[in-house]
């Protein structure tokens, strides 16, 4: 398989970091739920990039080269929390060994790309919230949320039935959100789902019962309730596509699914695949 290369020179920006990161050990045989916060330091990091492992929503359609990340997550008070790993200075980034038994080893460097490796909340031992913060702008239900508001399970009860006139109703419940941000700013582009076909995905239902042990392990680990994460960057040209966002989406088959309406590349979030890429290195921070 070729690697893909990234287009977008990067800028310079500070490590932050707050909550949620976790340690491999802790993530090697047990779920995200069971995985206990710890705290990191602020310090220089490395400026690591080269060929990349990772787990993706996988590209379906359109000139995208490979699908966007997809983003571990946990529940802690309610509220939904993306998972950031413990750094190591062996690495020179954040990982997680064995994330959730899976075998795949969940890095900082699967979001290295498209000019998001200069985010300060990108860096491995940035201090930032790793809380979705609400990001209303697609969906109108989300209006009603104030900008940078945590996103909680409840916000999502209607996931079974709720539709928006675009697709079909009842596929899933989605929300736009910042992540690794510091109070709601300078965070990265993140769009999470809660639905059925994640539940099943999960547990290795029905349609999903031939996922690779790998990437059902890895599912299984990184979603809780049905919730599915990823970085909201298209890989082909760095837009931010949407799920039931644009109603043209249909016209290219993708009602469903994730459509990007700049060059129309299409994801499915509820196909996850295993690819690798070329991640771009962090630039030097400055202090």
């Amino acid at each position: 398989m070729p690697l893909d290369e990234d287009k977008y020179p990067a800028e310079t920006g500070r490590r932050r970091f707050v909550k949620g990161v976790v340690g491999s050990a802790a993530l090697s045989s047990v779920g995200v739920g069971g995985a206990a916060a710890v705290s990191a330091t602020t310090d220089a990091a490395g400026e690591g990039g080269g060929t990349t492992n990772f787990v993706a929503v996988e590209n379906v359609d359109g000139p995208a080269p490979r699908g966007m990340p997809i983003i571990p997550l946990t529940i802690e008070g309610g509220e939904l929390t993306g998972v950031w790993p413990e750094f190591s200075e062996e690495e020179g980034v954040a990982i997680a060994k064995n994330f959730g038994g899976s075998g795949i080893d969940y890095s900082s460097a699967w979001f290295q790309y498209c000019g998001v490796q200069s985010s300060p909340g990108i860096y491995p031992q940035a201090e930032r919230t790793n809380t979705f913060l609400s990001s209303p702008g697609s969906y109108e239900w989300q209006s009603e949320i104030p900008q940078g508001e945590p996103l909680t399970v409840e916000m999502f009860d209607d996931y079974k039935e709720w539709g928006n006139g675009i697709g079909s109703s009842g596929v899933g419940k989605p929300a736009g959100a910042v992540w690794r941000s510091d109070a709601g700013e300078d965070g990265v582009p993140v769009q999470i789902i809660r639905s059925t076909h994640v539940e099943k995905m999960a547990n290795g239902e029905g349609q999903y019962s031939d996922l690779s042990s790998d990437i059902q392990s890895f599912i299984s680990a990184a979603t809780q309730n049905g919730f599915i994460a990823w970085l909201n960057k298209c890989t082909h040209f760095c837009c931010v596509p949407g799920f039931k966002t644009q109603a043209g989406s249909a016209s290219f088959g993708a009602a469903n699914l994730i459509y990007c309406q700049c060059h129309q590349s299409v994801y499915d979030p509820f196909s996850p695949v295993k690819k690798q890429f070329v991640a771009l290195p962090r630039p030097p921070q400055t202090d």
